[in-house]
């Protein structure tokens, strides 16, 4: 009896964000970079990938955008495309890079306790 499996062609679509940037990456889409289109949806608060030979579509959203309540800017994004991959690119905003910072610092402030630095007294 076979196996179902997911094909090795199939499109898999990653996060892989910077400091400056969130990243998407698609891997496995062959067309070139004039046949897709990345645009932002007002409505839903969300981005739609599309392609004009109708062979992939996807719509997503960014949690931390969300969280923050801040509106997706069709200026932030750029696209680019090497290696059967396309890298979607969208520049994150000031209000966002301040949140971050202050996670770091608070990250920074607690003290992580090491393995055997915690004080056992035997009963």
């Amino acid at each position: 009896m076979e196996n179902i499996s997911e094909s090795r062609g199939n499109p898999m679509f990653t996060r892989k964000d910077n400091s400056k940037a969130f990243q998407w990456r698609i891997r496995n889409l062959p067309y070139p970079l004039e046949v897709y289109s990345v645009t932002v949806d007002d409505d839903k608060h969300s981005m739609i990938i599309r392609t004009s030979n109708k062979k992939y579509y996807k719509r997503f959203q960014i949690p931390d955008m969300e969280r923050a309540k801040v509106d997706l800017e069709q200026s932030a994004i750029s696209i680019a495309h090497a290696n059967n991959t396309l890298i979607i690119t969208y520049k994150k905003p000031p209000l966002i890079l301040e949140q971050e910072k202050l996670i770091r610092q608070e990250l920074v402030k607690m003290k992580s306790s090491r393995d055997g630095d915690v004080e056992c007294t035997p009963s």
